[in-house]
């Protein structure tokens, strides 16, 4: 049983073998000897963590058409990197981070590629498979850079001083008022007046979802980071940007931050549990949980605002949002059904243009599928959704394989870990009932989170691989 969990979650993946019957990793390392005598190429990597840099730290405040010309700027740069790469040594394939988590993502590509070639409307899938390949394209150089405890450090906290300052503006709209800028809120609602920020992001769900893997690495910060004022630092992102999002009246952002902290609360206490008495080992994990569920009792009882939006998850479609979105999945589930293979081809593009034949009536208009899982399952169908779902658990089993590593090693680099994880459950939990997934101030957040995670793979030495 557990050879076989090996190998469905290609734990003992000898990429040796693969780099060697490669087509195209022979192009890998066709430059190198110009990069020797490059001077520009001796400080490639920190050139690239600027690169990825500019990304995360634009992309809250400029156009989704800008960012597009950063990403293609980070994928042009990881071809350069790619083809100067030094690959002499036996364990080449390693050095530029490859891992398994990369072939699947390979392998999703490949899939979305076929369902545009077979899209029955491939000028707009051909759009979709664009953006789609620049944001793996950003991965593959994350999961590069993000190998230097350093660079890594750097690129986390430049994104949460950005992430600190978008939290920052959301709290001001909150004491001082913000137009809604669309009907975010059921009209009949109680909650009609009630101001739901958005900061720079013009959106609150789109905020929401932008805030959550912000406050994982931002509690992870308060373990990671040395000194007392960094830490306290950390502890005030956190509750910053906990707050903000709170104030979003996003449901799908507070499932996910529900998720984050109950992801956490799980994670410590396997962190923690080889350095506690038994007693601790036994009970610290139902006392974390048991009092984050006593928090969010307290805060059903004696909030009415929190408690009447909660509620209205409940009442189906009795609220407009819920309506709204149940017919919006009454036909991508017809969709899906009607192309279950491989979709119709990815992106919001191809989405607007099927979705109308679809629709339940003109009132019900809709810019994706407003799911992950059935967005996924509209675009490329059983194969791509089964190929994401593959992937999930490939992370996610990485994610556990170096965290204990890392956990034996007491590496305080395991919290950053931590955050990944707990950051990438809360997306997927809040993903499931919005459409923010696919815009690029969250879907390249997502991307971060993986790349976090596959930056810590550490395969079996090269001998053992025999």
């Amino acid at each position: 049983m557990n050879s076989v969990w090996q190998q469905v979650t290609l734990s003992n993946l000898p990429l040796h073998q693969w780099r060697e019957t490669s087509y195209v990793y022979r192009l890998v390392g066709s430059l190198q000897n110009w990069r020797q005598s490059s001077w520009l190429m001796q400080w490639a990597e920190p050139i690239g963590v600027l690169l990825v840099s500019s990304v995360f730290v634009l992309s809250p405040f400029i156009s989704n058409e800008i960012v597009g010309v950063l990403l293609f700027g980070c994928a042009a740069f990881w071809v350069l990197l790619s083809l100067a790469d030094q690959v002499n040594s036996p364990d080449g394939a390693i050095q530029t981070g490859f891992t398994p988590i990369h072939l699947l993502v390979l392998l999703y590509w490949t899939i979305a590629t076929l369902a545009t070639a077979l899209s029955p409307v491939k000028a707009a899938a051909v759009v979709g498979l664009t953006k789609l390949t620049l944001y793996l394209l950003l991965f593959v150089m994350m999961a590069r850079i993000l190998r230097s405890p350093r660079l890594r450090s750097w690129l986390i906290t430049i994104y949460l001083h950005v992430a600190t300052f978008v939290s920052i503006y959301g709290m001001r709209q909150w004491f001082f008022g913000a137009t809604a800028l669309a009907t975010w809120v059921d009209p009949e609602s109680p909650l009609s007046k009630t101001t739901r920020v958005y900061s720079y992001l013009g959106n609150p769900n789109l905020l929401a979802g932008y805030l959550v893997p912000a406050i994982a690495l931002s509690i992870a910060a308060v373990f990671a980071w040395r000194g007392w004022l960094p830490k306290a630092l950390a502890l005030l992102m956190a509750i910053l940007n906990s707050s903000c999002l709170i104030l979003t009246f996003s449901r799908g952002g507070w499932i996910g931050l529900v998720v984050v902290f109950f992801a956490f609360a799980v994670l410590f206490a396997y962190w923690w549990s080889v350095y506690l008495p038994s007693f601790w080992r036994t009970w610290l994990l139902p006392a974390l949980l048991g009092g984050l569920i006593g928090i969010l009792i307290l805060g059903l009882l004696f909030v009415a605002p929190l408690r009447d939006r909660v509620s209205s998850m409940f009442v189906g479609r009795q609220d407009s949002s819920n309506n709204f979105r149940i017919n919006v999945w009454a036909a991508v589930t017809k969709m899906i059904r009607d192309r279950p293979i491989l979709g119709i081809g990815p992106g919001n593009t191809a989405f607007n243009k099927i979705y109308p034949i679809y629709q339940v009536s003109p009132r019900y208009t809709a810019l994706s599928a407003y799911s992950l899982l059935l967005e996924i399952c509209v675009e490329t169908g059983v194969l791509g959704a089964s190929c994401f779902l593959w992937l999930l658990l490939v992370t996610f089993n990485q994610g556990a394989i170096q965290l204990q590593r890392l956990r034996e090693a007491s590496s305080a680099e395991g919290f950053w870990l931590m955050a990944a994880i707990a950051a990438m459950l809360g997306m997927l939990a809040h993903g499931l009932f919005d459409t923010v997934w696919y815009r690029p101030e969250v879907n390249t957040l997502w991307w971060l989170m993986v790349a976090l995670v596959a930056s810590y793979y550490q395969p079996k030495a090269w001998r053992d691989l025999f």
